[in-house]
């Protein structure tokens, strides 16, 4: 029953993690979304720079998700560091944003 109890613990962390990265998200994206509003050059530069962080995001936590899978980490630690990926992406933006 204790690895049950692990295993369930290790992925309702990780879950919870997402949710609050989800919540964080809507919040740049209503940042994003202001500033595009705005329209002018800030906006301009806002819409590419919001394309080219997705790809490289994407291409950043692939690569960890294949590092981990071939050094043999659990489930759980790959999707704990892709999660971090997508969670350093989100806050850099946010603070960005806010400034």
């Amino acid at each position: 029953m204790n690895s049950a109890y692990r295993m369930w613990s290790n992925w309702f962390a990780v879950s919870s993690q997402t949710a609050l990265l989800a919540l964080e998200a809507q919040s740049v994206i209503a940042l994003r979304l202001m500033r595009i509003g705005a329209g002018g050059a800030l906006a301009q530069s806002e819409m590419t720079r919001m394309v080219a962080e997705k790809v490289s995001a994407l291409g950043e936590a692939q690569t960890a998700a294949a590092v981990g899978s071939i050094t043999g980490r659990s489930s759980q630690q790959i999707t704990k560091k892709v999660v971090g990926v997508y969670k350093k992406r989100v806050r850099a933006n946010r603070r960005r944003l806010t400034r």
